[in-house]
């Protein structure tokens, strides 16, 4: 039987899997659908391992809260945004980022020895390779982290799952004014990607440090310039410099971007004076889908018609 391009295109939207898979599938099955998907699954396994050594730095960040107190979030990645976009591959990071919700584990290699909870006679990582197996791509549990609170957490997504933040506070009231709150306070930190929360978690040695490179950069400047400063006049320029670098890497410091008259710190002391409620913004933790990752550069389209023309 003649294995048409239609045919291949409905049996990777069943299943997810890779076009090259799909055609094998139904060329060794005669065309017949349920078959095809029978045989990927059988197969999956040494076609997992094949694909473990190819980049995978696309995906999605997914997150999950529950009653405002537990928040997880994870990344996992795919190889190509088309897979990161189909519903197999996001339902699994759903199961993933709720397996994280209640897990734990300390460190990634713990997680991934767990029992998976969708199917008690697997592990998480049996689980990723089941699914690498299903969607044809290498993909990969990356990263996750875990909230636990007295107060509150919420979550934001950007993208689509290209960023995801939680942002944690104490506070005495949460109702959806706070929580409105804290929502445009992740996505500050979603679009500002600071460094710290506040001035206070930032350590001494990195102080120094960037007084040191101010202080380089500024001499140099002074040598070259036609009027040359005092020293004391440098040092002044030196702290100016860096309380500027500050307010650009701590959150609380940073203009809010909604109403560029306060600083995310005044906009939280004003909701929560307005809910008459305590609240300070205690940690945030933000997932860029891919940073520090190599991405390889293709045609995708390129690539569908070399594997269907294989």
């Amino acid at each position: 039987m003649a294995i048409t391009a239609s045919m291949v295109k409905e049996l990777r939207e069943m299943t997810g899997a890779g076009m090259m898979d799909c055609k094998k599938a139904l060329t060794e099955t005669n065309g017949d659908i349920d078959a095809a998907i029978e045989f990927l699954r059988k197969n999956g396994q040494a076609k997992a391992e094949k694909k473990a050594g190819r980049i995978a730095a696309e995906g999605i960040v997914q997150t999950v809260v529950r009653d405002d107190k537990v928040a997880a979030i994870v990344e996992v990645n795919s190889e190509t945004d088309f897979v990161a976009k189909n519903e197999e591959f996001r339902s699994f990071v759903d199961a993933v980022v709720n397996q994280a919700a209640d897990s734990d584990a300390a460190d990634i290699d713990a997680f991934m020895a767990e029992t998976w909870a969708q199917d008690s006679n697997m592990t998480v990582k049996d689980a990723l390779v089941a699914k690498v197996a299903v969607i044809g791509e290498n993909l990969n549990i990356r990263r996750f982290d875990k909230v636990v609170t007295d107060g509150c957490v919420v979550s934001y997504i950007h993208g689509g799952g290209r960023i995801g933040v939680l942002v944690e506070a104490d506070t005495d009231v949460v109702n959806d004014e706070i929580k409105t709150c804290l929502k445009n306070v992740a996505m500050q930190v979603a679009a500002m990607n600071p460094k710290y929360v506040s001035r206070e978690e930032v350590s001494q040695e990195y102080m120094d440090h960037e007084k040191e490179i101010l202080l380089a950069a500024a001499k140099k400047e002074n040598e070259e310039s036609k009027k040359p400063k005092p020293d004391n006049i440098i040092e002044k320029m030196i702290v100016g410099r860096l309380n500027k670098e500050l307010k650009e890497i701590c959150l609380l410091d940073q203009v809010y971007v909604q109403d560029s008259d306060l600083t995310v710190a005044k906009y939280v002391d004003k909701v929560a004076k307005e809910n008459s409620a305590n609240v300070t913004v205690k940690k945030f933790i933000r997932f860029e889908t891919g940073e520090g990752l190599e991405k390889k550069s293709e045609d995708f389209a390129a690539e569908v018609e070399a594997q269907m023309n294989a």
